[in-house]
């Protein structure tokens, strides 16, 4: 039985047509989540994702990690992303402000502490009190720290030194980072006695210790915020926020020292 050429051609584009949808459709399915994280949540964000990819069979996230502040101006500049990690609430206000984030998708995820820090053989000590002379301590050497300009991690050492007197004795032997994991690679490879950290970021290291912990009256509370990005179109967003808000996350977080907060922001 045969049939006419054409009945057969449309037949056959009717088919391409078909497999082009279904192709295309899966392929929106199995879109890769990106997500623009701050740096010191890498431990913790990668073993909550791996927990997410094999509870719902979704594709791995790309995650890029980088300080908060760097993420914001490349979501800002029209980096492609699908959500948002901060680490402290300035540079997700930022985001905010400029359209960048969907409002009711945030949430204030995770709190955390800063640290001061010093390589794992070191026998340095310190007390975090009012009028702490950190130069002594130091030497010769340098503070590492995130730049306090811009880098949450930063921000909150230096107002937790101003607030105790001491950053004027201390500014000029600061070795600014870019991120605050940089900051701890310089002290846990010995390259400065002394780095002030998160408290999670120095449980991450083996090489380097806490040697004292910063009253947590003496900066603003360091809380970590999370938002879909407003441009974000990917269904799987919305599934791993829930996620990362739930129990299946909450180990992960805990595990590397975090505080977890689950607050909508309004509640924040």
């Amino acid at each position: 039985m045969s049939f006419p050429r054409r009945q057969v051609l449309g037949f056959a584009a009717s088919l391409l047509i078909g497999l082009a949808a279904a192709t295309s459709q899966v392929q929106a399915q199995s879109k890769e989540l990106v997500i623009f994280a701050a740096a010191s949540l890498k431990n913790a964000l990668d073993e909550a994702a791996a927990s997410w990819v094999k509870e719902s069979g979704k594709p791995a996230p790309k995650i890029s990690y980088a300080a908060s502040s760097a993420l914001a101006k490349q979501l800002e500049q029209g980096a492609p992303a699908d959500m948002f990690l901060s680490a402290d609430l300035d540079w997700m206000d930022y985001a905010a402000g400029k359209n960048l984030i969907k409002p009711d998708t945030r949430v204030s995820l995770l709190a955390n502490r800063i640290a001061l820090i010093a390589p794992s053989d070191s026998t340095a000590t310190a007390t975090l009190a009012p009028g702490v002379d950190l130069a002594a301590t130091l030497g010769a050497g340098r503070l590492a720290m995130a730049n306090v300009d811009s880098v949450p991690a930063g921000k909150y050492g230096k107002a937790a030194l101003e607030k105790l007197g001491g950053w004027d004795k201390v500014k000029d032997k600061v070795a600014q980072a870019d991120n605050v994991r940089a900051a701890l690679l310089l002290v846990s490879r010995g390259e400065a006695p002394l780095g002030i950290v998160y408290a999670t970021d120095a449980a991450a290291d083996p090489k380097v210790k806490v040697i004292a912990t910063f009253p947590e009256d003496s900066h603003p509370p360091i809380i970590y915020p999370v938002a879909v990005t407003k441009d974000s179109t990917n269904p799987d967003a919305a599934a791993f926020l829930t996620f990362l808000r739930g129990n299946g996350a909450k180990g992960s977080f805990e595990k590397q020292g975090f505080t977890v907060l689950n607050k909508p922001a309004s509640s924040s």
